[in-house]
C-alpha cells in the first residue's frame, strides 16, 4: 500500500504534529529518505519517539520501515492490471482496518437499534447484513423505501447505528439519510470506495473498500466482490466474539 493509501485509510489516528510531518514527507519523499529520524525529529522540534508512533499508525513496523518502503515507491513502478479482480480484491484486504472492524462490530453489538441502508445493488448487501446478524441474535432492519427509512431516522438517537453502504460516497438518498441521521446525533458508519467523497466526512467512522465504479455500454457493472469482502469481515467478527 503506498503512503498516500495509509495516510488516507489511517487518517483517523493522527493529530497535528503527524500531518505536519506527512505534509513534509508528501512534499519531499526523495530528501525524506536520506534524513535520520534524529533530524527528521529536530526539524519539527518533537522527539523521535514521536516519528516512530507516526509511523506505527500507518501501518509500518517503524521509522526504517517507512522510510525503506517510500524509498521503494520512489525507485519502483509497478504494471499491474487494476480492473482485475484479483487486483481489487489484493487491494481491500490491503484496506481492512481490523481495529476499526473491531470498533465498528462493537458499536452494533452495543446499540438500541441498527439500521442498514443502500440503494440499488447495495440494498441486497444490507437485507444480507440484517440476515447475517440475526445469525447471532441480533436484531437490525433496513428498507429500500425513502419515506421509511426518513420516518425511522426520526425514531433514533445517539444510541442507535446507521450503517450506510455507497460505492461512490455520493448517492443521493444515502446523502439525504446522513445528514437527517447526523442532526439527531445517531452514530453513522459508511462503507464506500476507497477515495474522497461526501459520505465519508458525514459518518462517524469510516469503512472502505477498492472498488472504482465501472461502466460498460452505459451499465453499472462496477466489482462488488470488494464490498463482499468487508462486509464479511464484520459479519465473521460479530459471530466470533458476540
Amino acid at each position: 500500500m503506498h503512503f498516500e493509501e495509509r495516510i488516507h485509510k489511517f487518517e483517523y489516528k493522527l493529530n497535528d504534529t503527524d500531518d505536519q510531518i506527512i505534509e513534509y514527507i508528501l512534499q519531499n519523499k526523495s530528501e525524506f529518505v536520506t534524513k535520520s529520524i534524529q533530524s527528521l525529529a529536530a526539524a519539527f522540534y518533537t522527539v523521535p519517539n514521536t516519528i516512530t508512533r507516526l509511523s506505527k499508525k500507518l501501518g509500518y513496523d517503524g521509522f526504517s520501515h517507512l522510510k525503506n518502503s517510500i524509498k521503494d515507491e520512489i525507485d519502483t513502478t509497478n504494471f499491474v492490471d487494476e480492473e482485475s479482480s484479483y487486483y481489487l480484491i489484493q487491494k481491500t484486504f490491503e484496506l481492512l482496518d481490523m481495529e476499526q472492524i473491531e470498533r465498528v462490530t462493537k458499536l452494533i453489538h452495543d446499540a438500541k437499534h441498527v439500521f442498514f441502508f443502500g440503494v440499488g445493488d447495495s440494498a441486497d448487501f444490507c437485507e444480507m447484513m440484517v440476515r447475517n446478524l440475526r445469525v447471532a441474535g441480533k436484531g437490525s432492519e433496513f428498507s429500500i423505501h425513502r419515506h421509511e427509512v426518513l420516518h425511522r431516522i426520526e425514531l433514533m438517537n445517539k444510541q442507535d447505528v446507521l450503517f450506510l453502504i455507497s460505492l461512490t460516497g455520493e448517492t443521493e438518498q444515502v446523502l439525504e439519510m446522513a445528514e437527517r441521521a447526523k442532526g439527531r446525533g445517531v452514530t453513522i458508519v459508511s462503507l464506500t470506495h476507497f477515495n474522497r467523497n461526501s459520505l465519508q466526512k458525514l459518518a462517524s467512522f469510516n469503512l472502505y473498500c477498492y472498488s472504482p465504479k465501472k461502466v460498460m455500454n452505459g451499465y453499472n457493472i462496477t466489482d462488488r466482490t470488494p464490498l463482499m469482502i468487508v462486509l464479511q469481515t464484520i459479519s465473521q467478527f460479530y459471530w466470533d466474539h458476540f
